[in-house]
C-alpha cells in the first residue's frame, strides 16, 4: 500500500505529537510551480529527506508566462532537473470531452476545471517517477483542500508503491513569510513575481479565483479580478452566433471548421470571453468538509455544455434523458472527490459513451451580453418528427388515441378521488 509520510511521521503521546525521524528516499518527483511554495519545497525535501528532487511541471494551458525561467528556478532551488510535459491535448480529449459527454456538473454550477486537471498531472507524475527511476512522489497541496485528495488517489490508484510526502501536512512553515525566511535560510531565489490577492488556478478549460473578499459570500467580486471574460455589460451590442458540431457526444468543429480537442476549446475561450460567457459565482461544499467560496471563469465550457445539452434533446428519449442526469451527479461527484481512476467512474463512462452514440449533429447558439441561447439543432438521429408533433392528425398519430391514454394513465387519481368521496 501507499505510505503517507504524515502517517508514517508522527504518533501522538500524551496529547502532543512526537516527530519520528523521517524516512530516506531515494528519488521525488515534485509537482512544480515555480512559486513560492514549490521553490521551497525543494530544499526542504532534500533536507528531510536526504533525496534528489526531479521537478515535474504539466502545461495543461495555464498560459506560457507561467511556463517562463522554470527550469533555472527549479535548479537554483537545488532540483537535479526539470521535467515539462504538453499535456494540453491529452487533458482535453482524455479528461475534459468525456465529463462534458456525461454532462457533469458539481453542485448544479461548477464545471469541475480543477477537478479534472489534478488527474492528468498526477498520471504523468508517476509516469515520470518510472522513467526517472523515483520512488516518492510529492505536492503542494493544503491539507485543508480537495487537490490532496485528488493528487494522492490517482497516485493510489496507478502506483501504491509510491511514498507519498505532502509538505503542507508535516513541516513547520505556516505561512508566506515563514516560506520566504526558509527560502533565503537554503539562499532559494524567492520568486519576485507580485503576489496576487487571490488564489487562483488556470488551464485550458477555466480559471478560477478564491481569497481575499470572496472569503465573505456577501460580498460581490471586483470586476477588476476576472481574466478571461469581458463584463457582459461592456460586451459587444451586437449578438454573434456560432455553430458547434457534434460526433457522438464529442465536439468536432466550430463554424464548419474542424480542430483538434484543445485548439477547439481555446477558440471557444476566446469567443465566449468576448461576449462575457461563463461566469459563476457559487458556495461549493468542500471534499474535506468545509465550505467555501469560488468564482469561476469558463466561457468555452459553458458554450459546449449548452451545445450538447441542446443536442441531446433531439437524440435522446425521455428515460434515457433522465437516467444520465441521475447518473451525471453522480460522475461529477467522483470526479470532484478525486476518483477519476475508479471503476465506477469508468462503468459510467462506458455507459454514457453508449447512449450518445447517435448524439451527432450541430447546434447553433446565440452569444450575447453574458448569455447562451440555442437557436437551431439539427441530427441524422433525430427524434423528433414534425408529421407527429403537428397538431394536424397523421398516420401514426391519432388525437383521439389519447382519450383512452388519458383514462388509464389518470386511473389511481380517479380511484383516490372516490375513495375520499
Amino acid at each position: 500500500q501507499a505510505v503517507l509520510s504524515s502517517e508514517r511521521d508522527s504518533m501522538v503521546s500524551n496529547g502532543s505529537a512526537v516527530k519520528i525521524p523521517s524516512k530516506k528516499l531515494n528519488k521525488v518527483v515534485l509537482a512544480y510551480s515555480g512559486g513560492l511554495d514549490t521553490s521551497v519545497i525543494v530544499p526542504w525535501l532534500r533536507e528531510n529527506y536526504g533525496c534528489e528532487v526531479v521537478c515535474f511541471t504539466a502545461d495543461v494551458g495555464q498560459g506560457v508566462q507561467e511556463l517562463e525561467g522554470l527550469e533555472q528556478k527549479a535548479k537554483a532551488s537545488g532540483a537535479c532537473q526539470l521535467v515539462v510535459k504538453d499535456l494540453k491535448e491529452e487533458f482535453v480529449r482524455d479528461y475534459i470531452f468525456p465529463c462534458l459527454r456525461a454532462g457533469a456538473i458539481y453542485e448544479r454550477k461548477y464545471l469541475l476545471g480543477t477537478s479534472m486537471a489534478r488527474p492528468v498531472i498526477a498520471k504523468a507524475m508517476v509516469d515520470i517517477a518510472k522513467e526517472v527511476g523515483a520512488d516518492a512522489v510529492s505536492h503542494g497541496c493544503t491539507g485543508k483542500g480537495n487537490d490532496q485528495v485528488r493528487f494522492e488517489l490517482t497516485f493510489f490508484a496507478l502506483n501504491p508503491e509510491l511514498t507519498v510526502v505532502a509538505p503542507w501536512r508535516e513541516w513547520e512553515i505556516r505561512g508566506r513569510e515563514d516560506a520566504i525566511e526558509y527560502a533565503l535560510k537554503h539562499h532559494v531565489p524567492v520568486p519576485v513575481t507580485k503576489k496576487s490577492i487571490y488564489s487562483r488556478d488556470r488551464n485550458l478549460w477555466h480559471l478560477s479565483h478564491e481569497g481575499d473578499i470572496l472569503e465573505d459570500p456577501a460580498n460581490e467580486p471586483n470586476e477588476d479580478m476576472f481574466m478571461m471574460t469581458v463584463n457582459p455589460q461592456e460586451a459587444p451590442d451586437e449578438p454573434e452566433y456560432v455553430k458547434i458540431g457534434i460526433v457522438e457526444g464529442l465536439p468536432v468543429s466550430v463554424n464548419g471548421k474542424e480542430l483538434s480537442p484543445s485548439a477547439l476549446l481555446a477558440e471557444l475561450n476566446e469567443l465566449g470571453g468576448k461576449h462575457g460567457i461563463g461566469r459563476i459565482d457559487m458556495v461549493e461544499n468542500r471534499l474535506v468538509g468545509m465550505k467555501s467560496r469560488g468564482v469561476y471563469e469558463t466561457p468555452g465550457g459553458t458554450i459546449l455544455f449548452a451545445a450538447a445539452r441542446e443536442l441531446e434533446s433531439l437524440t435522446l428519449d425521455r428515460e434515457t434523458i433522465q437516467t444520465k442526469d441521475a447518473l451525471a451527479l453522480k460522475y461529477a461527484e467522483l470526479v470532484y472527490g478525486g476518483r477519476w481512476f475508479d471503476p465506477l467512474r469508468e462503468s459510467i463512462d462506458a455507459f454514457m459513451k453508449e447512449i450518445t452514440k447517435t448524439t451527432t449533429g450541430s447546434v447553433t447558439l446565440k452569444l450575447y451580453k453574458g448569455s447562451v441561447a440555442a437557436t437551431g439543432r439539427e441530427s441524422p438521429y433525430s427524434l423528433y418528427r414534425q408529421d407527429i408533433s403537428s397538431f394536424e392528425n397523421g398516420e401514426i398519430y391519432n388525437q383521439g388515441d389519447a382519450a383512452g391514454f388519458i383514462r388509464l394513465y389518470g386511473l389511481p387519481i380517479r380511484v383516490r378521488a372516490m375513495l375520499q368521496k
